[in-house]
C-alpha cells in the first residue's frame, strides 16, 4: 500500500464554484487560490478550461501566480478538451491534467449515448494525449459509484496503462455509504492498482449528509488523495469539506493516523476569505468554521468549560485559527459564565452579587434572543440602585460609578 500521507486536492474554485450563488471573477479567483497555497494543499483545481474565457484565464492565472502547489485543469475524454487544459497550464510550475468521463450504465445510455467499448477507447485516447501534454495526469471515473464493478475497473486499467498516474473515485451524486465505498475502494486496489504507484483518489457529494465520512472510508481502505473543498461548497449539497476531513485526522489521529500538509490554523481565514468572496456565510452551526462551533450557551457547558476547555470542546479555537471560543449568555446560561462575563467587562462582584443579577437576567434572557454587554451592564446598575448589589468592583468601581457607566 502506498505511504500514509494525504495529498489535499482542493476543488472550491472548479467544484465548489458551481454551486448557485457561489461565482467568483478572475481577481477573486487568484486572491483565494494564494489562501489555499498558504493553507497548505496540495492541489488546486483551478477551472474548467473549455467551458469559458473566464475559467481558462483562471486556470492560467492561477498556474502563473502559484508557484508551490500543483495546478490541475479538467476537461472531458476528447482531444479539444485535453489541448485547451494543457494550453491553460502552460505556465504552471507543476501542471496536472484532469480528464474524466462518465462509467455508469445510467450515464452512457442517456447522457453520452456511447457504448461501453467507445467509453473505454475514449479514455485510452484522451489519458495519452494528456500524458504527452504534462506530466501528471489524473483520470476520474465519473458517477463511479453507481457503475459496474468489473467495468469500472476495466476502465481504471486502461486510464492507467495509457499514463494515469492518479485514479479518481467519484460518488458523483452522493449515493454511496461508507461500508460499501471502502469496499469499492479496496476492489480498485486489488484489481487496478496491485503493486504499482498509482495513487487513489475519491471525490464525495454530499446529497445524504455522508460526504466526508466516506472519504474518510476510503482513505482507511486505501485512498491517497481526497478531492474537498473549503466551506463544503459545490454542487447541489455540496462536496466534502476540507476543514472537516482535516480536522478528523487531526483530532482522531489514533483511528486515522494520516498526515498531511495542512497549517490548521489557516483553515478558518480560509473559510471567512471563501464567504467573504462569494457573499455567502457558512450556517452557524457548520462544523469547525460555523459561528457557533466553539461557542458555548448552556449554563452546564459553560460551567465546564470555565473549569476546563476540554469538558466540551475536542480541539480549541485557536487550532483552527479562530481566535477564542464564545461563551453566549442566553437563557440557558448559568451564573459561573456570568460571572466570568463581568470579569471580562471590568466588574467583580461577590457571588451574592451575581445571585441578584442572575434573577435579573434570566427574566431578561427569556424576553430577548441576545444578551448584549450593554445590557448586562445596565443590569448590574439597576440592582446597584435597588440595592441588590452592595460591591460591584474590587478594583475599587463605587456603585454610583457603576451607574455612572451604563
Amino acid at each position: 500500500m502506498a505511504g500514509t500521507r494525504i495529498a489535499i486536492f482542493d476543488t472550491t474554485l472548479r467544484d465548489g464554484e458551481q454551486s448557485p450563488g457561489c461565482s467568483m471573477n478572475l481577481a477573486e479567483k487568484v486572491r483565494l487560490a494564494h489562501q489555499l497555497e498558504n493553507l497548505g494543499v496540495d492541489i488546486i483545481e483551478a477551472g474548467f478550461p473549455i467551458a469559458s474565457e473566464g475559467d481558462f484565464a483562471a486556470v492560467a492565472a492561477v498556474a502563473r501566480e502559484c508557484r508551490n502547489v500543483t495546478v490541475a485543469a479538467l476537461c472531458r475524454t476528447s482531444a479539444q478538451d485535453v489541448l485547451k487544459a494543457a494550453a491553460a497550464l502552460r505556465g504552471a510550475a507543476r501542471p496536472r491534467i484532469h480528464t474524466f468521463v462518465a462509467t455508469s450504465d445510467l450515464h452512457l445510455e442517456y447522457k453520452l449515448r456511447k457504448t461501453r467499448a467507445e467509453v473505454i477507447e475514449m479514455t485510452r485516447r484522451a489519458v495519452a494525449l494528456a500524458s504527452d501534454c504534462a506530466e501528471e495526469v489524473e483520470f476520474s471515473a465519473e458517477d463511479a459509484t453507481r457503475s459496474q464493478v468489473d467495468y469500472l475497473c476495466e476502465v481504471l486499467a486502461v486510464a492507467v496503462e495509457a499514463g494515469a498516474k492518479i485514479i479518481n473515485i467519484p460518488d458523483t451524486v452522493g449515493y454511496t455509504m461508507p461500508g460499501e465505498f471502502s469496499q469499492l475502494i479496496a476492489t480498485v486496489r486489488e484489481r487496478v492498482v496491485g503493486d504499482r504507484d498509482i495513487k487513489i483518489s475519491v471525490h464525495c457529494h454530499n446529497d445524504l449528509g455522508l460526504a466526508v465520512a466516506n472519504s474518510l472510508a476510503a482513505i482507511a481502505a486505501g485512498a491517497r488523495q481526497v478531492e474537498c473543498t473549503i466551506n463544503g461548497i459545490g454542487e447541489r449539497a455540496g462536496n466534502a469539506s476540507l476543514e472537516e476531513i482535516v480536522m478528523a485526522m487531526k483530532v482522531r489521529s489514533d483511528k486515522l493516523p494520516y498526515d498531511n500538509s495542512i497549517d490548521t490554523q489557516q483553515l478558518y481565514p480560509a473559510s471567512q476569505l471563501l464567504s467573504e468572496i462569494i457573499g455567502f456565510s457558512v450556517q452557524p452551526n457548520k462544523a469547525i468554521v460555523g459561528r457557533n462551533a466553539f461557542a458555548h450557551e448552556a449554563g452546564i457547558h459553560q460551567h465546564g468549560m470555565i473549569s476546563n476547555p476540554l469538558c466540551y470542546e475536542i480541539m480549541t479555537p485557536e487550532s483552527v485559527g479562530v481566535p477564542a471560543n464564545r461563551l453566549v449568555l442566553g437563557k440557558h446560561s448559568g451564573r459561573h459564565a456570568l460571572a466570568l462575563r463581568y470579569e471580562e467587562l471590568g466588574y467583580s462582584p461577590r457571588a451574592e452579587d451575581i445571585e441578584a443579577v442572575y434573577k435579573r437576567f434570566t427574566k431578561l434572557a427569556d424576553r430577548k434572543k441576545r444578551i448584549y454587554d450593554q445590557d448586562l451592564i445596565a443590569l448590574l446598575s439597576a440592582a446597584s440602585r435597588s440595592n441588590d448589589v452592595l460591591s460591584c468592583d474590587a478594583a475599587g468601581v463605587s456603585n454610583t460609578a457603576v451607574a455612572a457607566r451604563v
